[in-house]
């Protein structure tokens, strides 16, 4: 038995959970979620818990069953409570702002960078240098900070760039003169 596929997930009252054949739908006050489960795995909603069951002994069946759990537990969790990922930016001259559903980014190229929102997706710059992007899909919060981190990641000699709130740069030491 998968070890995070047996676990049950536990739906909260604010969440509103509904399986129709193969598809797993999710609403809450975040927004709306759905994904539609492999073919060996399924799923049995009982009272306020998600069971996710998967049919075979083999490796991916097995494997299948804990990513298919952790898919749908990160669903209710985003649609619940939302998932959300901070950036800072550093340089001199470096900054961002928000203007519609696209974030300028100056980040000392001969241009600005235009980076289209995606939907569901609420980005917010305080101070021109710290970006905050929120939304319920995990996967799609993760890669719009990872894209936005990808045009300009920190550098090891003066730590300019676009990196993680928590993320630790390490320095490295110039040249020196003998």
């Amino acid at each position: 038995m998968s070890r995070i596929g047996k676990i049950p997930i536990q739906i909260p009252p604010k969440a509103k959970v509904e399986i129709k054949g193969r598809k797993v739908f999710a609403e809450g006050p975040k927004g709306k979620l759905d994904f539609e489960l492999p073919k060996r795995i399924s799923a049995v909603l009982a009272d306020a818990i998600l069971t996710i069951n998967r049919s075979g002994e083999d490796a991916e069946a097995k494997a299948l069953h804990g990513l298919s759990r952790a898919i749908v537990n990160n669903m209710v969790k985003g649609v619940t409570d939302g998932f959300t990922r901070k950036l800072e930016i550093q340089g001199v001259g470096f900054k961002a702002a928000v203007q519609g559903k696209t974030v300028n980014l100056s980040l000392g190229y001969s241009h600005p960078i235009n980076y289209p929102i995606p939907d569901q997706i609420k980005v917010t710059v305080e101070e021109n240098t710290k970006v905050t992007i929120e939304g319920p899909n995990k996967e799609t919060v993760g890669r719009v900070a990872s894209e936005i981190r990808s045009y300009y990641p920190p550098e090891p000699y003066k730590g300019k760039g676009v990196r993680y709130s928590d993320e630790k740069v390490i320095r490295k030491e110039g040249k020196t003169v003998q």
